[in-house]
Formats: C-alpha cells, structure tokens, sequence
C-alpha cells in the first residue's frame, strides 16, 4: 500500500532545465538595458526637444501638449510617412496639467504683446514671451506657442474632450496672415460628427460607472449557480445521464417517425428522382420519396447502433456515473480547490508582465536617432529639408534654418545598426518561444497541484478522516520541491509543437498568394496533422501530471505508465470522456444562459427593483452590461468546471490503478468506493475482528 501513497516515491528530475531558462531569460533582460534599453521610450512620451515627459527636468510636467494635434492626423508631409516611426509633426512640449478650455487667434491678437495672448506653461520652454522685439506673428510662425488649444484630459498625451465648432465665423479665425482662414476646426468637427467614437466609449464608460455593482451581483451569481451544480451532480448525475439518454433516443425515435410518414405521404403522390435529375433547388428533393426513404434508413441505422452500445456498455455508462458522484464529493471535501484557477489566473498576469517588460527593454535597445524636418512643409523655405540631417535635440535651435521657422529637431527611430541590434528579432522570438514556455508551465503547475490533492482524497482508506490536512497547499508545495524538472519538461514538449505551428502559419500566411492547389493541401495537411499532435501532447501531458503526482516518477517514466493504463481501458476512457464532457457542457449552458437571461430582463427593465435603487433608464446601451455579465459569468462557470474535470481524470486513473493492483484482500483492499465496488460486483474482505462484531 506504501507505493500508492501521494509522496515521491523515486528520485525527481533535476530542474535545471527550467533554472537555465530563468537565468538565460534574465540575462537577456539585462542585456537589453544595457544595451540603451529603456521601457521609458514607449511607456513615456517624448516632447519635441528629446526629454521624457515625467522624468528628468520634466518630473513636474507628466502631460504631453501636441500645438496642432490635426497634423497627426492630416500630414502631408512626404518624409513623415516615408520614416519609420516618425511621430506627430508638430512640436509639443511637458506641460504640467492639461489645458481645459478654449482658445484662437483673433485679428486683434496680432497687434498684442505675447505675453498677453499666450499661456507661458503651454509654450516651449526657451522662449520668454516678455523678451523685447518678440511678435505674435514670430511665435505663430516658428510654433513657439500654440495658436490654438482645445479642451484635453490627461492620458500620457493631452487629448480631446469636447469638439465643437470653434470657427463660427471664418473671417475672424486667422493663423499668422489675417487674410488667410484656418479650415482645422471644421475639419475636426466633420471628423467627430462622422465617427462619434469617443462619445460613445464615454456613455459606456457612463454605464458601466452606474450599474457596476450589479454586474458585480449577476458575476458573484453565475459563481454560486456553478459551485452548487458541481456540488449537487452527486445526487443529479444519474438523472441528468439517463435523462439525456432517453431523450437521445426519444429524438431518434420521432425522427424514425417523420421521415416514415413523410415517405408514405411522397410515395403515391410525387415524382422519382430519376424523373427529377440534378436541380440546384434541393427543396424539390424534399418532395421526392427517394429522399425520406434515405433519411429513414439512416435514422435508423444510428438509432440501432446507439441504442446497442447502451446496452453493451451500461456498465461503464455506471462507472462514470459513479465517477462523476465521487468527484463530486471530492470537491465537497475540498472547496478551496475551486479557488485555484484564481492562482493559475494570477501567475499568468505575471508571466505576461515579464515578456511585456522583456519586449519593451529589446524593442528600445539603441541610441535614439533625432532629425531636422519641416513641420510645415508648404512652405517654399521648408521644401529643402527632406529629413537626412541627423541633430541633437538639447543644442538645436530653429534659428539656423532662417528660411524654415518651423523646422525642428524630432526623433525618428532607434539606431537598428550594429551586431546586437540587427539581431533584436531573433531575441523577440526566444522571448516569445519563452513566454509560451512559461505559460504552458504554470498550466501544468496547476494539473499538478490539482491531481495530487484530489489522489489525496482517493487514496485515503477512511474518507473524510484519512483524508491530509490542508492537501491543495501540500500538493503545491510539493510539487515546487519535488515535480520542477517534469513539469518544465513537459511543458517544453508542448511549447515546440506550438512553435512549429506557428511557424507554419507564418510561412502560410506569407506564400498564400503563391501557392498552387497542392502546396495549400500540402500545408493543410501540415497544420491539420500539428494540431491533432498538440491535442494528443496536451492529453498525454494532463495524464503524467496525474501519474507525477501520484508516484513522483519522473516525466518519461509517467507518461508511459499514463498512457499504457489507458490503452489497457480504452473503452472506459471513452465513455467517462463524453459522459463527462456532456454534463459540463449542460453545465455551462445553464450557468451562462440563466445568468444571461436574468441579466438581459433585469438591465432591460423588466425587472424594476422597488424604489430608487437602479433604473434600466439611466443606461445609454444596456447591452454592454449584458455582454459583460455573460462574458464573466463564461469564465467563471469555464474556471470551475476545469477543477472538477481535473477532478474526475485523477480519480478515473486512481480508480483504473486502484482496480489493477488490489484484489480486495487485506493486504491489498480497494480503495474505491462502496458504489464503485457494487457496480464491479468486488468487496474487500473484512478483518476476523469485524467478523465477530457482525
């Protein structure tokens, strides 16, 4: 009995496979950061003389101020589409808070001092506006300031939050020459009128603020509805089986039915097929006899092999069931279980977050590149500058352009020359390979941890008593010590099947224009044969998992002892398989279409609460809520049924174990239970002491 209990019971694997890959992957990060790596670069915007806003002199100014933010939108600006990565061309400058309001240049604005029309924080900070011999028109030309702003909020970059009209009267909105009108704000205003995007995320953003807490209720009961159907299949599964049964076969039966009635109704009074010939019409097939009476076989052939391997295999169709009942006192026994995904959930966040950080510190290695560009370049002066003049954005001035006021100094891209930085996407694609690695480990971590503490629960002879203390923890922890090495090898076979299967749909996606019939049956044939391979490894994984946590043998060694067990039982792990997939398929349909179906009347307003509490009025769109609900309510009821299907995987392997090296005798009793043992017709022989109590 000591070899099936859930300890290690032989060497594990060392894990230094997976030590390596943390190390390697971490010296990569570094390396990246050494290499001018900066997350900063994309996280942090950059104003138009290279500082980050939010750091050095700018740790005050953490909003970024576009002057003309049209232009990012309207450039016609020949080198500004030709450079990779060029940014907005207009200057823009760290400003402190966001402006709230709006403001133009009138006519007699021109006549004014600067300092008495421009706002000093919103403009670049070289310029002093009550320098003498300073005009307006020269602050409007060499964009020192803005000439323009419109209300903005704060995200990173200042960006609109009301667009109206601003121009009612064109004559009077002038930039730089007083006979020249500027057409942007009409522009903005059709832009708006045709999209209305944003309008629309804020009335979301609206409904979900005011009808958040019951989204919160309708989760919390798609939560409750999943706990107490995987609770209550230990006293519903034999029903819900057998009636799922009956109703297969009744829909069998009416089907036999109609197409003998629909037969004896065509056979008199409609014309043979061979009459009819080929027609793209199909529903004139439908009034030939021919057509019912092939419907009407086929029925019935189906009807009479379903209806025989019922017969044939009631037994196991019991044994699942059975199954199914115990996992379901499992889980009764160990609730907190049911809180794992949570974890899994958790450490998935934080495998995403480290590749994030790792592409973000290699997407940023190398010395950021400035150019000299016209950002306006209809102007006959600005025609030259065609954006191959490298500067430096802390030492340049416009004033070397004398023809070009609005030539300025913008960054372009990341220097890409050098060994290191030609090779960034060959690191982009070991972070990927890393991240799918890292991924599939903590899923197998999280088999693991599952199916030793439910082969815990297997394994005790006298249940709920013999049952450890605390078991989810202690198949956590003792899979971290003992199980590393296994699950990251494991985990590694899974991740290369899944490189190669985006590799070929990479190639695929690449030659599709150019392949011929067979080149795309060819590689059909190739993605089609991967994906059924990854099936297959993600079964066989599951399984060792399972066989790892109950003998602590190494990966190899379980996978095929897991894999030999099953062969030997192959018509049970059928059977259990549907069986199982059936009842958590209804399972989802109920929590996710009753919580759906609640919500739709309740954010609809066909059901009113009494007073002032909530009102379906308030909502722009009440269908946002819905979907919302519906959605989490998915992952919820997906999350549990995972557990309990985890569940019944590691008692049916308990169980086929169990059944192949006990024969019931004291030394070697059954550990199934009572049910299981009345449906296999086997008992375990009582001791002389029982037998005399008896």
């Amino acid at each position: 009995i000591t070899e099936l209990r859930v300890t290690p019971g032989s060497r594990p694997i060392s894990p230094a496979s997976l030590t390596s890959y943390l190390c390697f992957n971490v010296f990569v990060f570094f390396l990246s950061a050494w290499l001018y790596g900066d997350p900063r670069h994309v996280l942090y915007p950059r104003n138009s003389t290279g500082w980050f806003c939010g750091t050095g002199p700018n740790k005050d100014r953490p909003n970024l101020f576009y002057f003309d933010f049209l232009k990012c939108a309207t450039s016609v600006n020949v080198m500004a589409t030709a450079l990779n990565g060029f940014q907005c061309p207009t200057t823009q400058v760290c400003v402190e808070s966001c402006p709230g309001d709006f403001s133009a240049l009138f006519v007699d604005a021109y006549f004014k001092k600067p300092a008495e029309v421009f706002n000093q924080s919103l403009c670049v900070p070289s310029v002093d506006l009550k320098a003498p011999g300073l005009t307006v028109q020269q602050v409007v030309d060499q964009e020192l300031c803005p000439f323009f702003r419109v209300p903005t909020t704060s995200a990173f970059v200042c960006v609109f939050t009301v667009f109206v009209e601003l121009c009612p009267f064109a004559s009077y909105c002038l930039k730089g020459e007083i006979t020249r009108p500027v057409p942007a704000f009409v522009l903005i205003s059709d832009v708006v009128n045709g999209f209305n995007a944003r309008e629309i995320g804020v009335r979301i953003f609206e409904d979900f603020a005011s009808s958040w807490p019951w989204i919160l209720i309708g989760l919390l009961i798609a939560m409750v509805v999943s706990m107490l159907f995987l609770l209550l299949l230990r006293f519903t599964a034999p029903v819900m089986v057998w009636v799922l049964i009956i109703g297969l076969l009744g829909a069998g039966a009416y089907g036999i039915w109609h197409c003998y009635w629909e037969y004896e109704n065509h056979r008199q009074n409609s014309a043979t097929i061979s009459e009819i010939g080929f027609t793209t019409n199909f529903q004139v097939y439908l009034q030939v006899q021919e057509t019912w009476l092939a419907f009407l076989i086929i029925i019935s052939v189906a009807e009479a092999i379903i209806l025989l391997t019922i017969i044939f295999l009631r037994t196991r169709i019991l044994i699942a069931i059975a199954l199914i009942q115990e996992s379901s006192k499992a889980i009764s026994h160990m609730m907190s279980a049911l809180l794992y995904p949570l974890v899994t959930f958790v450490l998935l966040l934080v495998c995403v977050a480290y590749w994030g950080a790792t592409a973000l510190y290699l997407a940023t290695s190398g010395n950021p590149i400035y150019r000299v560009v016209a950002l306006n370049s209809t102007t006959s002066g600005c025609q030259s500058i065609n954006g191959t003049v490298s500067c430096d954005p802390q030492n340049f001035t416009s004033s070397a352009y004398p023809d070009c006021p609005s030539a300025s100094c913008i960054f372009i891209k990341y220097n890409d020359e050098g060994l290191l930085q030609r090779n960034i996407f060959n690191l982009q694609i070991y972070n990927a390979v890393a991240f799918l690695w890292c991924v599939n480990f903590v899923i197998a971590l999280g088999q693991c941890t599952l199916a030793g503490a439910f082969a815990s629960y297997y394994w005790a002879f006298s249940k709920p008593g013999d049952i450890p203390m605390f078991p989810l923890s202690a198949s956590f922890i003792r899979s971290l010590r003992y199980h590393v090495g296994s699950l990251a090898f494991g985990s590694l076979i899974l991740t290369l099947v899944q490189v190669v299967r985006i590799i070929l749909e990479y190639i695929d996606h690449k030659t599709r224009s150019a392949q011929n019939p067979c080149a795309r049956f060819l590689m059909c044939c190739l993605k089609c044969c991967f994906w059924c391979l990854e099936k297959f490894i993600k079964f066989l994984n599951r399984n060792a998992y399972i066989m790892i946590a109950i003998y602590g043998k190494n990966f190899c060694v379980s996978a095929k002892n897991a894999f030999m067990l099953l062969m030997r039982n192959i018509v049970r792990v059928v059977v259990l398989d549907k069986v199982t997939d059936l009842l958590l398929f209804f399972g989802k349909l109920l929590v996710v279409g009753g919580v759906g179906v609640l919500s739709f009347f309740f954010f609809s307003g066909r059901i009113l609460l009494p007073g002032n509490t909530f009102r379906s009025e308030t909502l722009n769109y009440y269908w946002m809520p819905i979907i919302t609900v519906i959605f989490g309510s998915y992952l919820i009821a997906h999350g549990f049924f995972s557990v309990y299907n985890m569940c019944v995987d590691t008692l049916f392997l308990c169980f086929l174990e169990d059944l192949e090296r006990h024969d019931g005798s004291l030394q070697k009793p059954y550990y199934m239970s009572k049910n299981l043992m009345k449906i296999l017709n086997k008992s375990n022989k009582a001791a002389k002491t029982d037998r005399k109590k008896k």
